[in-house]
């Protein structure tokens, strides 16, 4: 995994203060702090060791490794769909995070991408939800990785997604859902607000509910822009939340608490499941597609 990357908001205060008040670093007490200094394990954008009463410079980043937290594994496989030397294309399980993060490091599609293949260059083109599976593409070079990026950046990248969720008999599909969705970083929802349109999806009927299925329908879901919770808060919109979602239509503790704990039962029935795209590199039509079944 990479070093956290701490960017310093004050000129001309000890760095340990500084570092002190980091909220990246806020499970890090400040004997945690000390010993990396004394470990020479803090440094700065050339590698070179920092004092703890080294003034700081504003903008400037600071980068160090924090200790891992315990986590709970995840018991799914990271299947490769496609590997070239430019790329690497997986089906990602539910509840396995994209990347580092919070609580989730080693059990993230990066780390265990990085083991399999020997290599700390991977990183992420783009993203998905924790709680969302389904494919998920990869760069193995820096040298193409803002040429992937970009595809996603730009809006170049066909999409779409399988969901599991009630019917509702008066809903007519398919339906376009077009409204303005923000997600402050201190709220784990989005939201609807008024305002300019920044969020677009299709919502398709595949097929109905059965006695098999539990009496959900499977749905296909084409995003049209790419904002956080997007897809699975126009669902609750429309009133046919997803199944398994913790957060949309109202917050549920207990669901959201149970992967937590290591029960694995209750997905989140969301899955990326067909990424289409131009390749940038050599302009061939790609497409990837996921074995998941949300029914």
């Amino acid at each position: 995994m990479d070093a956290t990357r701490v960017v310093l908001r004050t000129s001309d205060e000890p760095m340990i203060d500084a570092l002190r008040r980091a909220p990246a670093l806020s499970d890090v007490d400040e004997a945690g702090l000390l010993a990396r200094f004394a470990a020479r394990e803090i440094v700065d954008s050339s590698g070179s060791p920092i004092d703890p009463t080294t003034a700081t410079t504003a903008g400037a980043p600071i980068y160090l490794y924090r200790d891992l937290p315990e986590e709970i594994a995840i018991p799914f496989e990271l299947p490769v769909l496609h590997a070239d030397e430019d790329i690497i294309v997986v089906d990602k399980p539910h509840f396995l995070s994209t990347m580092p993060r919070g609580v989730h490091v080693v059990e993230t599609a990066l780390v265990r991408l990085r083991r399999e293949f020997g290599s700390d260059l991977i990183s992420p083109a783009h993203r998905l939800d924790r709680l969302t599976a389904g494919v998920l593409l990869f760069t193995r070079r820096p040298q193409v990785r803002r040429d992937y990026q970009n595809l996603f950046a730009d809006r170049r990248v066909d999409k779409e997604y399988r969901a599991a969720a009630p019917v509702r008999a008066d809903l007519r599909l398919p339906a376009d859902v077009a409204n303005r969705i923000l997600k402050d970083s201190s709220d784990l929802r989005a939201r609807v607000v008024d305002g300019e349109i920044n969020a677009r999806s299709r919502v398709e009927l595949i097929d109905g509910p059965s006695e098999a299925t539990g009496g959900l329908a499977e749905y296909r879901l084409t995003p049209h822009t790419g904002r956080t919770h997007q897809l699975r808060l126009h669902m609750a919109e429309l009133g046919i939340p997803i199944d398994g979602d913790p957060l949309y239509p109202v917050v549920c503790p207990e669901l959201a608490a149970l992967s937590e704990s290591g029960d694995f039962t209750r997905p989140l029935r969301l899955v990326a499941h067909r990424l289409e795209f131009d390749d940038p590199l050599s302009g061939r039509r790609r497409v990837f597609r996921s074995t998941r079944s949300v029914v």
